[in-house]
């Protein structure tokens, strides 16, 4: 009998799910909507049917060993109760004991970001590496902390919210109820809601172009397009964003001394002119043994890091069976 494992990678709009091999390996995946707006029951459904297809493209005699899923949060990855997840309508629910009821499989969860960092210590940007730190950019700020091989999660679930580190006590307000939180300065949101501002204000022009005139449009993407064309303003507001990721990766490295720095999601991907003055900044205010020790790299595993983290904290559940 064939064994694998299953990994998930729940998010607000998609499911992303697949079998592995005891090593890693894809032997089939599929993406589905999530619908949260059917409520949580619907979501629990949508995830055991999706693996459930899954094993019957695998074969009739297949057996799964584990699951692993990764999840938005706070959550608690000793029981894999999910206490809040306003995207998916989710408010203290037993995630790990109704999937392992219904997969008849142990099942791990885990915080998405800390899953989409153990993806890419496993198998990207930062395999080999024990102490790291894993940053994602896109519609929020998110990260996690792979330390002595291990995700760090500090004593009550909580390490690596990297985007509410304060990076302007006099900035815009974050979802948190905090101000200057990096999230609300730097994140593609933030990128968003600056150029709308700025557009409001009469300028901004090249940006409201790019969104095809209507403000209501304008998203980070835009932004990025116009500063990638030379566009003054836009150049400004991404320096801004990406200056103030780098104060905050600096802190980070200053603070844990990590052998490499992880950068993920959509923002990241807009290239130098993000990265040049994002590196610029982080070199400025790091600690000049640290700096020497710390490698900056992009992710390597794009939208698959928290799939394969999921596969990689199944595999690890699958050999704790083995012994």
């Amino acid at each position: 009998m064939q064994e694998y494992v299953a990994g998930i990678d729940l998010g607000g709009t998609k499911i992303y799910a697949a079998l592995s091999d005891e090593k890693g390996s894809i032997i089939v995946e599929e993406k589905v909507p999530t619908r949260s707006e059917n409520g949580i029951e619907y979501v629990l459904n949508n995830i055991c049917s999706t693996v459930e297809s899954l094993q019957q493209r695998a074969g009739s005699g297949s057996r799964l060993k584990a699951v692993g899923i990764g999840a938005p949060g706070p959550l608690n990855p000793e029981t894999g109760m999910i206490y809040q997840a306003p995207n998916l309508e989710c408010y203290d629910v037993p995630l790990a004991d109704y999937l392992q009821e219904r997969l008849k499989a142990p099942v791990l969860v885990e915080n998405d970001a800390n899953i989409a960092a153990l993806g890419e210590f496993t198998f990207g940007a930062a395999a080999g590496v024990h102490d790291l730190v894993y940053i994602t950019v896109s519609t929020g700020v998110g990260g996690g902390l792979i330390l002595g091989g291990k995700i760090y999660h500090g004593i009550s679930g909580a390490a690596g919210e990297i985007g509410h580190i304060n990076v302007d006590p006099s900035g815009p307000l974050c979802s948190c109820g905090s101000s200057g939180c990096l999230e609300a300065a730097a994140s593609g949101t933030a990128i968003a809601r600056r150029a709308c501002r700025l557009v409001q204000e009469g300028r901004g022009r090249e940006i409201l172009n790019m969104a095809g005139g209507d403000v209501e449009n304008i998203t980070a993407e835009h932004v990025v397009c116009a500063a990638a064309g030379g566009d003054a303003e836009a150049l400004v507001i991404i320096k801004d964003a990406a200056g103030m990721l780098g104060r905050a990766a600096a802190s980070l490295v200053n603070l844990l001394n990590p052998a490499m720095v992880v950068l993920g999601g959509g923002v990241i991907n807009a290239g130098n002119i993000f990265w040049n003055p994002m590196k610029e900044e982080f070199h400025r205010h790091c600690l000049k043994k640290p700096l020497e020790a710390v490698k900056v790299v992009p992710a390597g595993l794009g939208d698959k890091a928290g799939l394969m983290g999921a596969l990689a904290l199944a595999v690890s559940a699958g050999s704790l069976q083995d012994h």
